[in-house]
């Protein structure tokens, strides 16, 4: 493992933002310089222990996402490099790996969520009423169950600190505009059926996720910040998948799991994490990383 990165710093581009585990910097007017760290959150809140290397994963798994799938829909991604925007090596060093420079897109307010099997708070919403974000669903069903087929469940995306909130397409529609809030709909439907197929194909359940788009000047809709990762998605291994119980994963739900069982109220300040966490953590997030793509840390 390298040395984590717990925050970025860099002298010669300015700060746009630092979220839960990305730093956006300025590079011009058309792009950006996205940094991933190796922060971790954990019901939305920013835990004081980094993953070594997570950023790293995190980068590689999405650049691989953004390639396979770009034939759904465009993606952030041109053509500049890391080198093109920061040609000091020395500021460029721990950076390397885990930086990528995008288009500047407006950002819609909208988590994409997709929902392939019930869990989570999928699985807390279907107990209570039947339904997950005012879609009815069968009765009888259990945690973990797949779904007849894949569901759209947005929410709202919340600030740094504050805790995204679970609404029904109709409020995606009064936020966006019908049109737009179809499109975005469909779209994440269709992303997560091509890879959630390819990756059964790779031992791995893929039982949700969450994708993040943008417009450009045109209104040309793009997909933007990280893509399928296990920090926006719960991966599972299909050899050991069965319904009726929470499966293990190679994602946060491990990290999730561990943290209900302290004294923590899940607000910030989080709790340290101790070593052997950290290392399952990161153990967890190289394996999806090479179940993925064939292949390890680049």
């Amino acid at each position: 493992m390298t040395a984590a990165l717990f925050e970025s710093q860099i002298k010669s581009l300015p700060l746009i933002h630092r979220g839960k585990v990305r730093d956006i910097y300025a590079v011009d007017e058309q792009h950006m310089l996205i940094v991933t760290t190796d922060r971790l959150s954990a019901f939305d809140v920013i835990l004081p222990t980094p993953i070594p290397d997570k950023g790293r994963v995190l980068t590689q798994i999405s650049q691989f996402w953004f390639e396979r799938l770009a034939h759904v829909v465009p993606n952030q991604l041109c053509d500049l490099t890391l080198a093109d925007v920061i040609p000091d090596p020395v500021e460029r060093a721990p950076l390397e790996g885990r930086s990528i420079v995008v288009k500047r897109l407006k950002a819609l307010p909208v988590e994409a969520v997709v929902r392939g099997y019930l869990i989570g708070s999928g699985w807390k919403s279907y107990q209570a009423d039947g339904s997950v974000c005012g879609i009815a669903l069968p009765p009888g069903l259990r945690m973990a169950d797949r779904l007849p087929e894949p569901i759209y469940t947005p929410s709202t995306k919340a600030a740094v600190g504050e805790h995204d909130e679970n609404v029904d397409f109709a409020h995606t529609e009064r936020t966006l505009g019908p049109a737009v809030a179809a499109q975005v709909r469909d779209t994440a439907l269709r992303l997560y059926q091509e890879a959630a197929a390819y990756a059964l194909e790779r031992g791995i359940i893929i039982a949700d996720t969450k994708f993040e788009f943008g417009l450009d000047e045109r209104g040309i809709l793009h997909l933007i910040d990280e893509a399928l990762t296990p920090d926006s998605s719960r991966f599972w291994p299909a050899d050991t998948y069965a319904p009726g119980m929470s499966p293990p994963s190679f994602d946060k739900q491990y990290l999730r799991d561990y943290l209900e069982t302290l004294d923590w109220n899940k607000a910030d300040p989080g709790p340290a994490l101790p070593e052997d966490v950290v290392r399952q953590v990161a153990d967890k997030y190289r394996e999806a990383l090479e179940r993925l793509t064939g292949s390890g840390l680049s």
